[in-house]
């Protein structure tokens, strides 16, 4: 229960984070997109990770076909976030 409090607890600095760093316009937008895509993973993950629970009984690390294409989402996100930077730091 407690994880889930923290977990819940941890979006509200990632929200003011993301509002900061859009308002900058100071953020690569490629970067900022994988930033919001990192919120799209977490929105995914919670139900797929609700659907392996009810479905197969177990969490959703478990389940190599719904872990692995959560995580693949997540792989996604990072990528768009260090292509972001990677094209701000060309001289």
């Amino acid at each position: 229960m407690l994880d889930n409090t923290l977990f819940g607890l941890s979006l509200f600095p990632y929200l003011v984070f993301l509002g900061f760093a859009t308002r900058s316009g100071r953020m690569p937008r490629l970067t900022l997109w994988g930033f919001y895509g990192t919120l799209v993973f977490v929105a995914v993950t919670i139900p797929v990770g609700l659907y392996a629970q009810r479905v197969y009984g177990t969490s959703l690390a478990n389940v190599d076909v719904l872990h692995g294409a959560a995580e693949s989402l997540l792989t996604l996100t990072n990528v768009l976030v260090v292509l972001g930077l990677k094209r701000a730091l060309r001289p």
